[in-house]
C-alpha cells in the first residue's frame, strides 16, 4: 500500500511538473506581452524581406556583374595615386567600415564611413541621402578629390585595358576612347575639368555610360554583402518556441526591454536592419574644425540634381519607377542637420559614432540620447529619457548582442 501511494505521488508530481512546464512554454517569455514579442520578432534577421529590385540597374542581380564589381571594389588603380580602393575604407573584416572618425582616401573626408551590409534595402545612401541607389553611391567617392580623386576617362581607360572582356560580357562593347584625353571629367582638378569641357557631347555621353556601368557592377557586388546572425536573432527566433531562455543574460533582456520601451530606441532603429532608413536631427554636436554640415537639407537637393539618379539618362528605370525620388521631401526645417539612421547591427563593435565620429564611445552615445541636448542647428527630435546608470548599462549590454557571431563572418565569402 505504501509503495502504491509512493508511485501515485510520483505520478501526480510528474503530472504537475509537466503541466507547469506546458504552462511556462505557453506563457510569454521573460514576462513579454504579445505586443512586445511581436516587436522583438520584427527586429530579427529572419524577418528581413528579400532585397528589393533596383529598376535603375538592370544588372543588379547578375552574377557576372557581381564578379566584375568585386574586382573593381578592391582595385587601387581606381584612384588618383594608385593606392585607394573602395575596400580602403570599407574593410570586409571590419563590417565594411574603417574604425576612424573621418574616412581617409587620397585626403581626409568630413564624414564617417558607413557599413554596407543590407544597404540594398535603403532608398537613399550616405549620411545625407544624396544618392538614391547603390550604383550611384559608388560613383561619388570615385570623383571626390579627398576619396579616390580620379576622373571619368581615367576610369574608362582602366576598364578598357584591364577589364574589357568581363565588362563587355555584361554591358556590351566598349566605346572607342583612343582619341580621348587620358584624364578628363567634371571634377575639382582644373585640367581634367577643362579637358572634359572640350570633349564632344557624344564622347562625354559614351564615357558617362561606362562610368555608370562601373557603379552598377560595384552595386551588384555590394548587394551580396549581407548582415549576419547575432545572439539577439537567436533569442528573437526562440520567442516563438522555447522562449529564448539562457540565450541572453538578465541585463541583456532588461536592455532589450528598455530598447523597445522607455529608451524609445525602436522609434528610429526598427525593422530587421535596426534602422528606419530615414533622416533625423538628434542634436548631435558639430565636429570641430569641419565646415557646416546641413545633413539631409543639402542631400535632398543634391540627389534631385544628380545626373546618375533613378530618373537620369543613365538609369535603367521605367516610366512608373523611382517613386522614392519622385515623392521624397525635398525641403523643410526638419531636414536641417537631419542625418540617416545607421543600422545598429554590429554598432557596439565599431566606434566612434555619428556622421563625423564626434562621439567616441557607446556609453557616450547612450548618455547623449539620455540627456537630449539642443541641436546646434535645426530642431532635435530627442527628449530626455531619464535612464538611471544601471539602465544605461543594461541598454549597452543589449546593444552588444547585435554584434555578428564569430562564425557568421564567412557568410559573404570574406
Amino acid at each position: 500500500m505504501r509503495r502504491a501511494a509512493t508511485i501515485l505521488s510520483l505520478v501526480l508530481l510528474g503530472a504537475g511538473l509537466l503541466a507547469a512546464g506546458l504552462h511556462a512554454a505557453s506563457a510569454p517569455a521573460e514576462g513579454w506581452t504579445e505586443e512586445e514579442r511581436a516587436i522583438i520578432r520584427s527586429l530579427a534577421l529572419n524577418a528581413l524581406p528579400p532585397q528589393p529590385a533596383d529598376p535603375s540597374n538592370w544588372v543588379a542581380d547578375d552574377p557576372r556583374a557581381a564578379v566584375l564589381g568585386r574586382a573593381l571594389f578592391f582595385d587601387v588603380r581606381l584612384s588618383a595615386n594608385g593606392q585607394v580602393a573602395c575596400a580602403t575604407c570599407h574593410l570586409p573584416e571590419r563590417q565594411f567600415q574603417d574604425d576612424v572618425p573621418l574616412a581617409r582616401g587620397v585626403g581626409m573626408t568630413s564624414r564617417r564611413t558607413m557599413p554596407i551590409a543590407g544597404m540594398a534595402h535603403s532608398p537613399f545612401l550616405f549620411w545625407d541621402g544624396r544618392k538614391d541607389s547603390l550604383w550611384s553611391q559608388a560613383l561619388g567617392p570615385l570623383e571626390s578629390p579627398v576619396e579616390h580623386g580620379g576622373n571619368r576617362t581615367q576610369y574608362a581607360r582602366i576598364i578598357a585595358e584591364h577589364y574589357r572582356e568581363s565588362y563587355e560580357a555584361v554591358f556590351g562593347p566598349m566605346p572607342d576612347m583612343s582619341h580621348l584625353p587620358p584624364r578628363a571629367g567634371p571634377v575639382a582638378d582644373l585640367d581634367a575639368a577643362a579637358a572634359w569641357k572640350a570633349m564632344a557631347e557624344t564622347d562625354r555621353y559614351a564615357v558617362n555610360r561606362v562610368f555608370a556601368n562601373i557603379g552598377k557592377a560595384i552595386a551588384a557586388f555590394e548587394r551580396t554583402v549581407l548582415p549576419t546572425q547575432t545572439r539577439f536573432d537567436a533569442y528573437a527566433s526562440a520567442l516563438g518556441s522555447s522562449g529564448g531562455a539562457g540565450i541572453l543574460t538578465e541585463d541583456e533582456v532588461a536592455g532589450l526591454r528598455l530598447f523597445i520601451g522607455k529608451g524609445e530606441c525602436v522609434n528610429c532603429h526598427n525593422g530587421p536592419l535596426l534602422t528606419d532608413n530615414h533622416f533625423h536631427n538628434t542634436g548631435v554636436p558639430a565636429a570641430p574644425g569641419l565646415p557646416e554640415d546641413q545633413g539631409r537639407a543639402a542631400g535632398a537637393k543634391l540627389v534631385r540634381e544628380d545626373p546618375f539618379n533613378c530618373l537620369g539618362p543613365y538609369s535603367d528605370a521605367g516610366e512608373g519607377d523611382c517613386s522614392e525620388l519622385r515623392f521624397m521631401a525635398a525641403d523643410g526645417h526638419e531636414l536641417l542637420r537631419a542625418f540617416k539612421t545607421p543600422s545598429l547591427r554590429g554598432a557596439a563593435d565599431r566606434p566612434p559614432y555619428m556622421h563625423a565620429g564626434q562621439i567616441a564611445t557607446l556609453a557616450d552615445v547612450v548618455a547623449h540620447y539620455n540627456a537630449a541636448p539642443a541641436a546646434p542647428a535645426g530642431h532635435s527630435e530627442l527628449r530626455p529619457l531619464k535612464l538611471s546608470e544601471a539602465e544605461r548599462r543594461q541598454l549597452m549590454a543589449f546593444l552588444a548582442t547585435l554584434n555578428p557571431k564569430a562564425e557568421g563572418q564567412s557568410r559573404n565569402g570574406f
